[in-house]
């Protein structure tokens, strides 16, 4: 969603020349303290503050910020939409929004089809409010898993914001202080995280002196202090005593606060989703006067951890902050969460009809998944099920599966593995699972710790809350930890490797994903670590629900993760001014639709009688085979006519295709027609002891599509058509970024350093093999006169010591960017060699240059075919080669070279847009210029090498010879 858009916008400005931020990101990268996804997370976030300028995300979506500048032109819409959408950037944008790839499909469709239809009739910026939340300050998420380091990307967040402020301190773009929420279930957490804000080094993020500087400044309070007498005012309320001394100016002040224990305590939420301060006692005035005095303070960032974590403390916040807001006093919201996926979809109301739903929350501006920092530096886990056993059938199995793997391991900084055994209440713990432990599986009891907060019948162990928050010590000795109601989240126990789930219950039901990760940390960046979960059914069903609907994955493919080994990579260079390029000019054809009505009436009756007498065209064909395993092929045949368990009710049908429509089709429209819908309704269903079932060989998705479809007019598009001249670079040099390294890079960078060498110094790459075999000649005779003649190497061999590399030789015939990236196609790599190596090639004084990376370069070719007398656009083509030949420095002819692996040769689609290059850009362009500017080779894979070089020699004799 927006995540992906923001990610691709984000890099575009770290590769512009003008990025204000490229030597601060370098900086970080080069202190190499900082995770990948941490650094990736502060480029999102500094893209949104300096470009976006901190505005909420509305208004940059209402401005056009996220559009992909979808050409209106091209566009299959009639000409009332395409004006509207032209003069309109909030309608501009939510249309260009609704046109996201989704797989297949768009990522809106029925609202692409309501926006052309009555592109007039929407409130667009209202839905866009609707989108995110309806407020009117930066708002954004950042989705990182467990054990991705998000209290160290807060504190990178508070420093970074400071380090701005300090410089601009009137600059309303960066905070002065911030608020840390922490939800209550995590209090237990307060400590450490407010620990790991104060202990970061800031140096990881911002240079000396200006970094311990600011971590001079900073001062930290935590809001948790009861009252110490029952009346309520600022001297005997401490929390509100802290905040408010701090008043009215204060800078670089950090307040760690419980959420649901400070901010949003005695307040309520109405059945109208309203929120109200309660005032009916002296708790309630104390809390009010709290929040007061909070929204107070200026310049304030707020940043909350696991946040989304109620959907009425989600109100509750979002009320609060706005009625803060209302003072001018939010920078920004930051929130944090393992996921962007909500438990249940938001819906959003476009008008009074029509509403759409997003599952994702819309205002992830950065996700990384749970797989990847799996696969990235979390431990790789083995998630294991114990199908039909009782409690202590899995204990006794996980702690033996622990034992055999972990069972003497020990980390490099001295903490030992260690396994958390999870019980449903402490009675099991305590009468159950700990004599199991000690009796039967015969496990040292020094070597267990049992942590619960007691009961009337046990109390909590002694002295087991210092060893709880001790066991990632070396110090500690305990290896099987037992645990009631704690450990869910905010635990952060690295050396803990393994968790058992034995029964329902013993995590509560959406706390299954995060108590099964809690062993997944990173202890040792260096080695490859991994953990055991075990699960009884129960609990990896509702793990598995809960990796498709927050990670978009399962147990099966968590189970089949690999490491991905450390990216290299490779930076790249323009060399572009060296090489003086001139653009590629060239004529383009501009095509204008235009939408005419064929019909004026919809004709709907007839149209749904035909597709009645059609109907079974919507219908797949099953057969069933009955016949004996060793003898498949000759078995009874029987056509299944129908199949399916899905009870059908014809009203609810024509209810479902009017809120498919978007509500653009009334049902009263459909029931007009009853006639011919209970037809068709009779032909996809099937009667089976008096209840009708739908038919599901029938695709009903498609019939309701057509059912729609009977209900418009029929529509032409009429086209016209112009050539018009362009200009374009072949290297966009600020999408000129670092690639992964990979075999296929040419020239190796070996010789990528030498031809930067080279370039700078001016040497010469030729040699002069005349005054080198002379040179040779005198030293081989001084050898000879010793009688050492023969231990003097060949001559061929003596000259490849002074000799260049064919990519060094060739550096002024080609490479206007170093390395060339082939690594979708070795083919292309070694056409370029050969091309290189030519005669005809160097005796024509032409250049090669390869322009098959997209997105780096500008010469593209829209392509359109014939469709009767008007003309379909077929989509855009990039040839991966120019050879060029100049005439008085600019280009005076250009042959475009494209290569096709043999499994793309009969690629219908590059087949029209083939057709399109070799005959009407072709004609177009050479008519236009008066003389053969452009020519067109296609070579392909399966070819022998050798004939694709002759092929390439022949036509560069025929092309470029005058």
């Amino acid at each position: 969603m927006l995540n992906n858009i923001i990610e691709h916008k984000k890099k575009e400005w770290l590769q512009s020349n003008d990025c204000p931020v490229k030597g601060l990101v370098l900086y970080m990268k080069e202190k190499g303290n900082l995770r990948d996804t941490q650094i990736e997370a502060i480029e999102t976030y500094l893209f949104l503050k300096i470009e976006g300028q901190n505005k909420p995300l509305w208004k940059l979506f209402s401005e056009g910020f996220f559009t992909n500048g979808t050409d209106l032109s091209k566009l299959n819409i009639n000409q009332k939409a395409r004006d509207f959408l032209s003069n309109n950037k909030a309608a501009n944008a939510l249309y260009d929004f609704s046109r996201q790839k989704n797989g297949d499909a768009t990522l809106l469709p029925e609202l692409e089809k309501l926006i052309v239809d009555k592109p007039t009739e929407l409130d667009y910026e209202q839905i866009i409010k609707n989108i995110f939340y309806n407020v009117d300050y930066a708002d954004y998420l950042m989705s990182l898993p467990m054990g991705a380091g998000k209290t160290y990307l807060m504190a990178a967040f508070i420093y970074i914001d400071l380090y701005f402020a300090y410089n601009e301190p009137e600059n309303k773009t960066f905070a002065h202080n911030f608020l840390v929420l922490i939800p209550s279930g995590l209090k237990s957490s307060i400590v450490p995280s407010l620990r790991t804000i104060e202990n970061f080094d800031p140096t990881w993020v911002i240079p000396d002196p200006a970094a311990s500087e600011l971590k001079r400044m900073l001062k930290f309070e935590i809001l948790d202090e009861a009252r110490s007498t029952k009346k309520s005012n600022r001297v005997v309320n401490p929390n509100a005593g802290k905040v408010n001394a701090c008043l009215p100016n204060p800078f670089g002040r950090v307040f760690v606060v419980n959420a649901e224990k400070v901010i949003l305590d005695r307040l309520e939420v109405t059945n109208q989703l309203e929120v109200f301060e309660r005032t009916e006692d002296e708790e309630d005035k104390r809390a009010n006067e709290l929040r007061n005095l909070i929204g107070k303070i200026p310049n304030l960032s707020i940043l909350i951890d696991e946040v989304h974590h109620a959907a009425t403390d989600d109100i509750k916040l979002r009320q609060v902050v706005n009625k803060w807001q209302v003072k001018g006093n939010i920078t920004t919201v930051l929130g944090f969460s393992g996921t962007p996926y909500l438990a249940s979809a938001d819906k959003i109301q476009v008008n009074e009809e029509t509403f759409f739903k997003f599952a994702q929350i819309t205002n992830t501006v950065y996700y990384y998944p749970l797989v990847t920092a799996i696969k990235s530096f979390l431990k790789t886990p083995k998630v294991k099920i114990g199908q039909n056993l009782d409690r202590f059938q899995i204990i006794r199995k996980g702690v033996e599966d622990f034992q055999a793997t972990y069972g003497n391991k020990k980390y490099k900084n001295g903490t030992i593995a260690k396994i958390a055994i999870y019980c449903t209440n402490i009675e099991v713990l305590e009468a159950e699972v700990y004599p199991f432990l000690t009796g039967e599986l015969k496990i040292n009891p020094a070597e267990i710790l049992k942590f619960h907060k007691g009961n009337k019948e046990y109390s909590q162990p002694e002295g087991s809350e210092l060893e709880f928050r001790s066991l990632d010590l070396p110090i500690s000795k305990k290896r099987y930890i037992l645990l009631v109601q704690v450990g869910k989240e905010g635990w952060d126990c690295p050396s803990l490797t393994s968790v058992i789930l034995s029964q329902k219950g013993d995590s509560p039901k959406n706390m299954v994903l995060q108590t099964s990760c809690r062993c997944l940390r990173q202890v040792d960046p260096e080695q490859e670590e991994t953990a055991l979960i075990w699960l009884n059914d129960y609990n990896a069903k509702t793990l598995n629900d809960q990796l498709k609907k927050e990670q978009q994955t399962s147990i099966e493919e968590i189970n089949k993760i690999k490491k991905d080994g450390k990216i290299e990579w490779v930076e790249r260079f323009s060399r572009m001014e060296l090489l003086d390029l001139p653009l590629v000019d060239f004529y383009q054809l501009r095509v204008k639709y235009q939408s005419i009505d064929e019909e004026t009436e919809a004709h709907t009756k007839t149209k749904l009688q035909e597709l009645v007498k059609k109907i079974d065209q919507y219908k797949a064909a099953a057969l069933v085979t009955t016949a004996e395993i060793s003898n498949l092929d000759e078995g009874d045949i029987a056509i299944m006519k129908q199949t399916g368990f899905d009870a059908a009710n014809f009203n609810l049908w024509v209810h479902e295709i009017s809120k498919e429509s978007l509500g653009l089709i009334k049902t009263t429209e459909l029931h007009a027609f009853d006639s011919e819908l209970q037809a068709i309704f009779k032909k996809v269903t099937y009667d089976e002891n008096g209840i009708l079932f739908w038919n599901e060989l029938y695709d009903l998705y498609s019939i309701n599509s057509k059912i729609r479809l009977a209900f418009s007019i029929k529509r032409d598009l009429k086209t016209e058509s112009e050539v018009i001249p362009e200009n374009a670079n072949l290297l966009l040099v600020d999408k000129l970024g670092a690639v992964e390294k990979n075999e296929k890079l040419y020239p190796e960078k070996e010789d990528a350093d030498k031809i930067l060498a080279v370039d700078k110094s001016g040497e010469a790459v030729e040699i002069n093999q005349t005054k080198l075999k002379a040179d040779y000649d005198k030293a081989k005779a001084v050898l000879e006169e010793q009688g050492m003649g023969d231990m003097f190497p060949p001559f061929e061999d003596y000259i490849k010591k002074y000799d260049h590399s064919l990519a060094v030789r060739s550096k002024d015939k080609t490479f206007h960017y170093l390395p060339y990236n082939f690594v979708q196609s070795g083919f292309e790599k070694d056409i370029l060699q050969k091309t290189l190596q030519l005669d005809s090639f160097k005796e024509n004084s032409l250049e090669v240059y390869y322009n098959g990376e997209r997105g780096l370069t500008e010469f593209v070719i829209n392509c359109f075919a014939k469709n009767g007398k008007n003309w379909k656009n077929i989509g855009r083509y990039t040839t991966d080669f120019l050879i060029i030949q100049r005439k008085e420095k600019a280009i005076h002819k250009a042959l475009l070279v494209e290569t096709k692996g043999e499994g793309f040769k009969n690629d219908p689609a590059f087949l029209q847009k083939k057709n399109f290059v070799e005959t009407e850009f072709l004609k177009q362009n050479n008519d236009k210029f008066g003389y053969q500017r452009f020519d067109f080779l296609y070579l392909e894979d399966g070819t022998d090498i050798a004939n694709n070089i002759v092929t390439i020699n022949n036509k560069i004799d025929e092309f470029f010879k005058e």
